[in-house]
């Protein structure tokens, strides 16, 4: 490979993951390349990023462009629905009892993309392509590196191999590193639209037997459902009218919203789960869906994946600062023992939550309710449990730090 340019960072994979991990890196002094097809903008679904998310989008330069598209969260709402003998009274938590003015914002992710995907032009090497299809290690002059390619006569050369392409990633395949899937007895749905009462910037989520049901504000007069279902009672809702589906939401959200109307087409997902063994090995390290899988519940995948972007930007500038090897595997262990407790700890949580609503064994139910009882009945509680969910006890990298500067390097 004589003469080969060798960036620091090569992201494989250009959706929001890649995406705001290629700036993450760039933001911090490292020469990235980002690598994969040019993103749209016509995903019509929203994600909840809360306050560390909204501060890595300041960080990178983006958060001003997408902030008036975007809709702030003051206050989420947890309704008992599951029908059972005791019924656990409504939780409110609400972002001014930690002193915030808003837990995050709902973002639309088509502008989210779109955002990224312009600043990533301006700021990074930006590769369209397809995608990877072969990755080949080297030893040579330059150093230990890992040549990126595919069917066009792509080669990109780097020292460490982010991979962000999804659950099905080949990068985390060449770097040898296995996966643990399943699968839950339910599909999701999805939809936007529009309401004759305010939401006041309140997300509502149900807790049904069959599954979460969660209306998250967007701007006003328009809010987005995540709704999770048998398999066959979701494709029984898909497949009603709009009329016949405002009535059997309705039914659910006891009229809280008003005339529902204006839905947007609906779509569905079977829910499945899947975390990766290890997060680094070989000279690449795992972000987003290439390392965690989870239901949509809690507003947690999108919010771990910006963890990981900008966890991954610190430790790899911390090592050109200090003449490490970025790719060695001292740099690799540390973004391994950095995520490790974050992403097993909200996966395992996920899990729980969603499995406690449709579990039949004893006990699991009562103690469900109990939790919410307490949380209830206890302010202390409540704003330790808040505490934790939107600002993490466990280290914030600096790019997710309350008033961390921009520095964009090209």
């Amino acid at each position: 490979m004589a003469g080969q340019d060798i960036f620091d960072i090569a992201v494989v994979g250009a959706g929001p993951a890649g995406l705001i991990t290629g700036l993450a890196c760039a933001t911090s002094g490292l020469r990235t390349a980002v690598i994969g097809p040019l993103s749209g903008s016509g995903d019509g679904r929203t994600s909840a990023l809360f306050g560390g998310s909204i501060d890595l989008l300041k960080s990178v330069g983006v958060w001003p462009e997408l902030a008036y598209k975007s809709a702030p969260i003051s206050a989420i709402r947890i309704v008992d629905a599951t029908g059972g003998w005791l019924a656990a009274p409504e939780v409110l938590f609400r972002a001014s009892e930690i002193g915030l003015t808003a837990f995050g914002y709902n973002v639309p992710n088509g502008a989210l993309t779109s955002v990224l995907e312009a600043a990533s032009l301006n700021c990074l090497s930006r590769v369209a392509c397809a995608g990877v299809t072969r990755f080949d290690a080297y030893v040579d002059a330059h150093g230990d590196h890992i040549v990126l390619s595919d069917s066009e006569d792509l080669h990109v050369a780097a020292r460490l191999v982010v991979a962000a392409d999804g659950r099905n990633s080949k990068a985390r395949q060449f770097a040898g590193i296995d996966v643990s899937s399943w699968s839950y007895p339910q599909t999701a749905i999805v939809t936007t639209f529009q309401h004759s009462r305010p939401h006041h910037g309140v997300s509502t989520e149900l807790h049904r037997r069959a599954g979460p049901l969660t209306v998250v504000p967007g701007k006003e007069g328009v809010s987005h459902l995540v709704w999770v279902d048998t398999p066959e009672e979701a494709a029984r809702l898909v497949a009603l009218d709009d009329k016949s589906f405002a009535e059997a939401l309705n039914a659910e959200l006891k009229s809280h919203l008003g005339s529902l109307s204006d839905f947007s087409p609906r779509q569905s997902f079977p829910l499945t789960g899947q975390t990766a063994r290890s997060v680094a090995k070989n000279r690449v390290v795992l972000v987003g869906e290439a390392a965690h899988v989870i239901p949509p519940i809690g507003a947690q995948g999108l919010n771990l994946s910006f963890r990981d972007a900008a966890t991954v930007a610190e430790i790899a500038a911390e090592a050109k600062r200090a003449g490490s090897d970025i790719g060695g595997d001292a740099t690799l262990a540390r973004y391994d023992a950095a995520r490790r407790t974050d992403i097993s700890t909200r996966v395992f949580a996920v899990d729980l939550l969603n499995r406690s609503l449709f579990s039949n064994l004893p006990g699991v139910g009562l103690a469900r309710g109990l939790g919410l009882f307490a949380l209830a009945a206890s302010p202390a509680l409540r704003t330790r449990i808040m505490r934790e969910g939107f600002t993490p006890s466990a280290a914030t990298p600096a790019l997710m730090a309350q008033g961390s500067q921009t520095v964009v390097t090209g």
